[in-house]
């Protein structure tokens, strides 16, 4: 056993969420379930004040948007399902638009999004959003070049707009290597559970990364404003992104009461734009 192991470490090994992981995977090392110990602890502190801030933009009437963008398999449901799953499920929600209608093909592109903004009180969490456009559609080609270049000229306005009208606006992009996103399809294909989720347009992701890198570089360079930043978390690590992402986002709330302790080791998450 590791000499650097303190008593601290060793309650947290004998509590019953240790000994489970021992007995659910016997190939386990001692590390990686102190790893897994310290998350869960440190995420269900982070829970507590993720309750607070909700308590506050109910209070307070309170409207907050949080994207969530990034590649295929970058991470970001299971951030929103971390960040939301104590929260009072009537009080926020998670919106994961499919592909547009006819209808909606036929109206003003940003109109299906305003139709799921956040009333007083609620916080509403995109599972991608309206930057569809930036990226996956001209990728992809399903938009024409004509609707990417009128939606690249609007989006900052449009965003500009919802700030003004009292949004609380965060944007976060998940940012995962090639290597890890072509290890998370392994996976996706070989679970029965999980299979479902690998999509036509995941299959061409990684023929297609370079693509999605340019573009990703444009939307940053046109999209990174004052009044909308874009925050990177270096997502191939899915633990630490998702503490890094609630890091941030209560450090960036003024909600009340807030407990610095909590959060006091907030890292700079650095921007890599442009």
């Amino acid at each position: 056993m590791d000499n650097n192991i303190t008593v601290k470490d060793l309650k947290k090994l004998n509590s019953k969420k240790g000994i489970i992981q021992f007995l659910l995977d016997d190939t386990i090392s001692v590390s990686k379930v102190l790893r897994n110990l310290n998350y869960e602890s440190r995420l269900k502190s982070l829970q507590e004040e993720l309750i607070k801030l909700q308590n506050w933009v109910e209070e307070h009437h309170e409207k907050i948007v949080i994207i969530f963008e990034g590649r295929d398999a970058a991470g970001k449901s299971g951030a929103i399902r971390r960040i939301t799953e104590h929260l009072n499920p009537r009080e926020f929600k998670v919106v994961a638009l499919p592909k547009p209608t006819i209808e909606e093909k036929g109206q003003w592109y940003f109109q299906r999004y305003i139709n799921k903004l956040p009333r007083k009180g609620e916080i509403v969490f995109f599972d991608r959003s309206w930057y569809n456009r930036a990226i996956v559609e001209p990728v992809n080609g399903f938009c024409s070049n004509e609707q990417y270049a009128v939606f690249m000229n609007q989006v900052n306005q449009f965003e500009r707009m919802i700030t003004e009208s009292g949004i609380r606006l965060v944007k976060f992009y998940f940012s995962i290597s090639k290597d890890e996103q072509e290890q998370r399809f392994e996976d996706i294909k070989r679970s029965p559970l999980k299979k479902w989720k690998y999509s036509p347009v995941d299959q061409k992701a990684l023929e297609l990364w370079d693509d999605y890198t340019e573009y990703k570089k444009k939307m940053f360079k046109k999209t990174h404003t004052k009044i909308a930043p874009w925050v990177i978390i270096k997502a191939n690590k899915k633990t630490k992104a998702r503490i890094e992402a609630i890091e941030h986002l209560l450090n960036v709330m003024p909600y009340l009461p807030k407990d610095e302790a909590v959060i006091e080791h907030v890292e700079i998450i650095e921007k890599e734009i442009g």
